[in-house]
């Protein structure tokens, strides 16, 4: 009996991978927008989609009804400017939540309330100090109406308030805003609510645009970083700014409170000075993220879960201010199509871990003049990746020529073909290409190519 129990224990988390719709993948539906489509057209759509919960900026009644008996968990806002009053007056929180969820819960499934967005990085010393306040207000308005152990209350964070985060393990909260996450963090560890943060390595890419980086934060191909400070290896951006907020967490003694990924996008478009904005960067990063989250191979710090993590965005924004790329994170547009398959429509879901498919056309080889440097780096990567690289050594059929090129061609074509044949896993930091031309020789066969 006890190992039957193990063996169904092992067993359901791979179910739960392949089922239709993940837990852990969210979107955003920002509305500064003056074409979006009707509600429930939206709530048809997410039906269609992997996604499993949807936050709101606020707590839009014709959303909120829309998604209503559909089983997508919904996270719905209260904006910084009703901070004070949630904070000054317990009367208002009740009346908060008396029209934001009484209404429409449990029908509509909300899960989570985010009081204000960004808080701390307003450098607001009374807004700050009122947000502690009114998280307690909401919560106790919630518990008064028989909600609280059933809709969360948190605050949303951006990556400004780590003071340090490179390498991940040294991750710390910026001095100043110490005090304040004290609190934040004993009432979201009293109340097991998630700390919820943005990261994007869209912005780290722009303030370091080197080719080796673009990989890093797209979850293609590269050298990978190690962490000085505990020898771990990073092969991907969002790995390591989630790792950097657990480490923060930990240093202030709150390493148990679950970390939520808020937001997270990659836009398809931008202004012509812009860097990294593209509709090949952004389906490589969002159909990326979405299939190491779909893995559940977790982070170095957290393995072997995923992080409950909100795409941005549903929609373009197009009344957003700013540069042209914040008007174009939308992973659909209007009219319900996708803007580009980002892997999160159940009608192009793939296996998680597909297999080479022997009929494949075309195999991925190194570019002609690549230093063996980054070919090593590039066979370090490929071999690390759970391939079978038996065949490149001692003894195995193509272990000879006993050269870095050889080596390295054979395990990139290998990891691109298991790979699903993205384009984007034969990139290697721009230093592979595919060819129509079979390179197997004498008795070492490469995977790939037509029969």
């Amino acid at each position: 009996m006890a190992t039957l129990l193990l063996f169904l224990s092992l067993l359901l988390p791979l179910c739960l991978r392949f089922a239709s719709s993940e837990p852990f993948i969210g979107v955003n539906y920002g509305q500064v927008a003056d074409n979006l489509p009707p509600p429930l057209a939206t709530a048809k759509l997410l039906q269609s989609t992997l996604i499993e919960k949807v936050r709101l900026y606020g707590a839009d009644p014709a959303i909120i009804k829309a998604l209503a008996n559909t089983g997508i968990g919904i996270v719905i806002g209260a904006a910084n400017g009703d901070i004070p009053a949630l904070a000054s007056d317990p009367n208002s929180a009740a009346q908060w939540v008396n029209s934001n969820v009484l209404p429409f819960y449990p029908a509509s499934k909300i899960i989570l309330i985010t009081v204000g967005n960004e808080v701390l990085s307003t450098n607001d010393p009374n807004l700050i100090n009122q947000l502690l306040p009114a998280m307690l207000n909401v919560q106790n308005a919630l518990n008064a109406a028989s909600l609280g152990g059933k809709i969360k209350v948190s605050t949303v964070h951006s990556m400004a308030v780590l003071g340090q985060s490179d390498p991940p393990s040294s991750g710390l909260f910026r001095p100043s805003y110490q005090p304040a996450l004290k609190g934040l963090l004993q009432f979201q560890k009293d109340n097991g609510s998630p700390f919820a943060i943005n990261p994007y390595p869209f912005f780290a890419y722009q303030s370091d645009s080197r080719p080796e980086t673009l990989a890093f934060c797209l979850f293609q191909p590269n050298a990978g970083r190690v962490d000085s400070g505990n020898g771990i290896k990073y092969t991907n951006m969002f790995d390591a700014q989630v790792d950097a907020v657990h480490s923060a967490l930990s240093a202030m003694g709150f390493k148990d409170v679950e970390i939520m990924v808020a937001e997270t996008g990659w836009p398809y478009s931008g202004d012509s000075n812009e860097v990294g904005p593209g509709i090949e960067n952004a389906k490589a990063y969002n159909g990326n993220l979405v299939a190491h989250l779909r893995s559940m191979v977790g982070t170095a710090l957290m393995p072997g879960k995923s992080v409950d993590t909100y795409l941005f965005a549903l929609y373009d924004e197009d009344l957003k201010p700013g540069p042209g790329s914040e008007r174009a994170f939308g992973l659909f547009r209007p009219d319900l199509s996708m803007t580009y398959d980002a892997g999160i429509s159940k009608s192009s879901q793939t296996p998680v871990n597909p297999q080479p498919k022997p009929n494949a056309t075309g195999w991925c080889v190194p570019k002609t003049g690549i230093s063996d440097a980054q070919l090593q780096s590039n066979l370090d990567y490929a071999c690390g990746q759970g391939i079978d690289c038996s065949p490149i050594q001692p003894g195995g059929a193509c272990f000879e020529p006993n050269t870095v090129a050889s080596h390295a061609a054979y395990a990139m074509n290998l990891y691109y073909q298991t790979s699903a044949k993205n384009p984007s896993n034969c990139d290697f930091s721009q230093t592979a290409t595919l060819t129509s031309q079979n390179p197997g020789y004498n008795n070492c066969i490469y995977p790939g190519g037509s029969t």
